[in-house]
């Protein structure tokens, strides 16, 4: 994995000309205050063709058991992607990275799915969009399945609005099981050009607008 320390103040601006070249930023722990490029050899995407909804994932997105919406509350869901979890007592949100995507959401280039129960926040993601490429960040869940359904919101609204890349960064277990897979840095590195040379509308479906799962279902099968 390439890693080169960034010394200096990042702009928001600059993150993103970072994103268009591969490279996204990370910081050893929330308590320090420095930031690192990464350029992994192997990178972690979903084809957007085969995301892998089992039965159970797909009974539990058409119940609608959760309330899915899209940019309502950032703070709070970066908060919760930061916040100590099952097998993650670390994070790397650290309070330089708050402060470079609130501004990038700010701008219309972070976004956030947020699954709620009864109003509280349960589960969702954030990441950036770029051209036809969305960078998955982090995610979180405090119910079962609240992530999973997340995610396939976030999958649903991608393939509607005409992404081509959706980079998740590392491979785990859990991303590999619901699709993911990995490729090489060169590989990676062609489909980011060709995917920065179109662009895709995140907001395909309003932001205020309520997107049942049933409609999420029928855009992943589309």
């Amino acid at each position: 994995m390439s890693r080169l320390n960034a010394p200096y103040a990042i702009s928001p601006h600059l993150l993103l000309r970072a994103y268009s070249i591969g490279l996204f930023p990370m910081a050893e722990s929330a308590e320090d205050d420095q930031l690192y490029w990464v350029d992994p050899e192997r990178r972690a995407v979903f084809p957007l063709d085969r995301f892998s909804v089992s039965r159970s994932l797909a009974k539990t997105v058409r119940s609608d058991r959760f309330d899915v919406g899209v940019d309502i509350d950032f703070d709070a869901v970066i908060d919760a992607c930061a916040a100590p979890a099952f097998r993650r007592e670390r994070t790397w949100i650290n309070a330089e990275i708050r402060r470079l995507y609130r501004e990038l959401f700010d701008l219309g280039f972070a976004h956030t799915v947020e699954c709620r129960r009864d109003g509280r926040l349960v589960g969702g993601l954030y990441g950036v969009a770029l051209g036809s490429a969305f960078f998955g960040e982090s995610m979180f869940h405090f119910e079962r399945d609240a992530s999973k359904v997340a995610l396939a919101h976030l999958v649903a609204r991608l393939r509607a609005g005409g992404f081509q890349l959706l980079d998740t960064q590392f491979i785990t277990p859990h991303l590999a099981s619901l699709g993911a897979i990995e490729i090489s840095r060169e590989e990676y590195h062609h489909a980011l050009e060709r995917a920065l040379l179109t662009k895709a509308d995140f907001n395909v479906w309003a932001p205020d607008a309520t997107v049942r799962g049933s409609q999420a279902l029928a855009a992943l099968a589309d």
